[in-house]
């Protein structure tokens, strides 16, 4: 009895490498510098399915950027319509449904549009607001791209960005100041000479979270980002995750879940993917059934909702 049960434990907690099949024909045409990838390997005893993306970000005939909307939400499609049929929408930030509103940064042409929404305490803290620091992808003018843990404020013109994770912050304001997280965070990195927030001048960028992936690490900071802490980091579910390698090439990953023929993925599982394709810094997106790739029009993953789902904010490379 006790060895089949420490032999179901490790089923559940191994992974395999997959094998990964060009598929480059199923969406021309595409640039030089452009290939998806599909697999249908099994990390582990689940059913699976996911395909990548990946593209030369020093190629200049690409445009890396971002489209979002004000009080209302877009279908992928929809969005590829409006953006005159790019080469790639990929869905991006969570969101209210309430609000249509984003909940996590999105920076288009290097001006900011979108801010991180704070978090109403409850219980005993109903009259204090969560801010915690959410990952975020940006690509500056140089076409470098970053994976940071941002703070950003409507006053000012850039957001700030910190290298390393810090605990979020709680207060009474829903709206906190540069200046006020600043001092707490140098009190946090027990620095008051070195801010640990500095201005992050991106021309593109697109939050989500947790980061997953640290200087070729798996390091996911579901904790510090409050997002699917305790044993919600082994759920599976569909993934939307992007990253990049030390050769300056993006991936865009989108696992298919919530179907008899695939489960989704954990976020552990979703980071050692990253890991195997050799990225250096990797971020979860939104998930679940807002997880959508398109390329040149046509989906990858099957969408786990019946349709695509509506939301606020994509990411999206244009073929100059």
């Amino acid at each position: 009895m006790l060895a089949s049960l420490v032999l179901i434990f490790i089923q559940s907690n191994s992974y395999c490498q997959l094998k990964w099949q060009n598929v480059d024909s199923l969406y021309q045409l595409l640039p030089s510098s452009v290939h998806v990838y599909f697999t249908n390997d099994k990390p582990d005893t689940g059913a699976f399915r996911a395909f990548y993306l990946i593209a030369d970000l020093k190629d200049k005939h690409l445009n890396f950027t971002t489209d979002t909307t004000y009080k209302r939400r877009l279908t992928p499609a929809q969005f590829y319509q409006k953006n005159n049929n790019p080469l790639v929408i990929v869905n991006g930030t969570f969101f209210s449904f309430e609000t249509n509103q984003n909940l996590n940064v999105v920076i288009k042409d290097g001006k900011l549009v979108s801010f991180t929404a704070p978090v109403k305490g409850k219980g005993k803290d109903t009259l204090t607001f969560v801010h915690s620091f959410k990952g975020a992808i940006g690509i500056n003018r140089e076409r470098v791209a970053d994976i940071a843990w941002i703070f950003d404020d409507s006053s000012k013109r850039f957001a700030y960005a910190t290298q390393s994770p810090l605990p979020a912050i709680k207060d009474s304001n829903s709206k906190t100041k540069f200046e006020d997280v600043k001092y707490q965070t140098n009190v946090v990195s027990h620095s008051s000479s070195i801010p640990s927030l500095k201005k992050w001048k991106m021309k593109t960028a697109i939050g989500g979270g947790p980061v997953l992936l640290q200087n070729g690490e798996i390091k996911i900071t579901n904790n510090e980002e409050r997002m699917f802490v305790g044993k919600a980091i082994n759920d599976k579910h569909p993934r939307t995750a992007i990253g990049y390698t030390k050769d300056n090439k993006l991936i865009i990953l989108v696992v298919e879940g919530r179907n008899a023929n695939a489960h989704g993925a954990t976020l552990t599982q979703e980071a050692q993917i990253f890991k195997d394709l050799g990225c250096i810094e990797a971020l979860n997106l939104d998930g679940g059934g807002s997880s959508c790739l398109l390329i040149n029009g046509k989906e990858t993953i099957k969408v786990s909702d019946k349709a695509q789902r509506a939301v606020p904010a994509v990411f999206l490379i244009r073929n100059k």
